[in-house]
């Protein structure tokens, strides 16, 4: 529970660095990373059980007067490869790694540095990994 308080504070960084504009928000990262769990957690304020991101989910996320259209794009391989087309557009990146999966933070890895080098999320402002 604590560290759920630490990820809710990281991100509330993240949209006070967006400002006062309504913004679009992507969390990515791979499957079973908590992208879900951490989406509710912000919306609803306790944790929700969730079952595998099969496409995304798209959720609305005030934060003082500014409205986050926040998406969580689910993070399957055979996934991965669509992550582009949500990428225009996008204000914040919350890119979200599970510390414990250690096997898999390479991969994790990878896939955060492809998705940094994609032109398409040149406009992206703040990271948050």
């Amino acid at each position: 529970k604590a560290s759920m308080g630490i990820v809710s504070s990281l991100i509330r960084g993240v949209f006070e660095r967006l400002g006062t504009k309504d913004s679009r928000v992507l969390m990515l990262g791979l499957d079973a990373a908590g992208k879900t769990t951490i989406l509710y957690k912000l919306k609803v304020g306790e944790t929700v059980s969730t079952i595998p991101t099969i496409g995304f989910n798209v959720e609305k996320l005030q934060y003082k007067r500014c409205e986050m259209t926040t998406w969580d794009v689910g993070g399957q391989e055979r996934l991965r490869r669509l992550w582009r087309h949500y990428y225009t557009g996008t204000d914040a990146l919350i890119f979200v790694v599970d510390s414990a999966d250690r096997e898999r933070l390479s991969d994790a890895a990878e896939e955060l540095s492809a998705v940094l080098s994609d032109p398409g999320m040149s406009e992206c402002k703040s990271v948050l990994v």
